[in-house]
């Protein structure tokens, strides 16, 4: 075990910080997987930013629908930005001390924004119900004040109920050791070392992601439920297939985003045999959404593409 500073705390000895020692198993080589790490980290802030930049300079984008996505292109840089430097600065210049308080607020910012994400998620598949549902009633139901009213009540929401995670996370006694086999501050790798009872860390994420995650989840299925009971309704197979294919990019993200959860999960029940793979999972998770997200819009959403071509070419702007 690498020494640890220790403050002496009434009848235990309790680090001043954390050693987080990267991926487990392979801590020789995995300075070799900082380039891809750092590409895809790179892709993620400019394609979001361009995505962002667009919306807000194209007044023809000013939708609903793309004021959600640049909402969640917002979260998306949060989430990379909030593991990525630490990991980089881990594999590139061995910078694996990180402060308690560091450490507990890095905990709190990725769970409050992977729970941003998931309710974007739901709020971009609330808009696609009422536009294909109850298309007349789509511009008095969905508008920018309704938009902004739904972003606060997230931000509210997710920044409120996912503060138990570090609280309790920092009353634990980390008497023992200091040095966690991850790459950013998980709850459960930084509770791992504790001395005392973390059963209620434990139970306490679990509710959380049923209750966030979960209920997200749950409204975002019942959404498309009925998306797809009203399409199946429409006498013409061309304006089905255009009214789901306003659904498609959203939908390509959804299954990836929680499909990618559930493998998370799955995985940590292995950990103790195989930790590398849910640490990488992990790892993947707050990086690959981030910069799959503005890809499949980019591809997939013609009017994206258009604002583009206007803001990276202003000279063919008129042609």
């Amino acid at each position: 075990m690498a020494p640890a500073t220790r403050l002496f705390n009434g009848s235990h000895f309790q680090v001043k910080e954390f050693i987080l020692l990267g991926l487990p198993g392979i801590h020789s080589w995995q300075h070799w997987l900082s380039l891809p790490l750092a590409v895809l980290y790179l892709s993620s802030i400019s394609t979001n930013l361009l995505i962002f930049i667009t919306i807000w300079k194209q007044p023809k984008l000013h939708q609903p629908m793309y004021q959600f996505l640049s909402i969640l292109s917002v979260v998306d840089i949060g989430l990379a930005t909030t593991i990525m430097p630490k990991i980089l600065a881990i594999f590139w210049f061995d910078a694996k001390a990180i402060s308690l308080p560091e450490c507990f607020a890095q905990m709190y910012a990725i769970h409050c924004f992977i729970a941003m994400e998931s309710g974007i998620f739901l709020c971009m598949a609330f808009d696609r119900y009422v536009a294909i549902c109850h298309p007349l009633h789509y511009p008095t139901i969905v508008t920018a004040y309704s938009v902004f009213k739904a972003t606060i009540f997230m931000v509210l929401r997710n920044g409120l109920l996912v503060i138990p995670v570090p609280v309790l996370a920092a009353q634990r006694d980390y008497c023992s050791s200091n040095e966690i086999d991850h790459c950013f501050c998980s709850n459960l790798g930084v509770t791992s070392l504790s001395c005392d009872d973390r059963r209620h860390n434990g139970i306490c994420q679990m509710i959380l992601s049923l209750l966030i995650m979960g209920g997200d989840l749950t409204l975002i299925i019942l959404s498309y439920a009925l998306i797809f009971s009203s399409v199946m309704k429409l006498n013409s197979a061309e304006a089905a297939y255009k009214a789901l294919s306003t659904c498609s990019s959203h939908l390509i993200l959804i299954l990836f985003f929680y499909t990618v959860i559930v493998v998370i999960f799955v995985t940590h029940l292995s950990g103790r045999k195989y930790p590398l793979i849910p640490v990488l999972f992990n790892v993947l998770h707050n990086i690959i959404p981030p910069t799959l997200n503005p890809i499949v819009y980019a591809f997939r959403t013609q009017d994206l593409r258009l604002g583009f071509q206007k803001l990276l070419l202003p000279s063919k702007k008129n042609k």
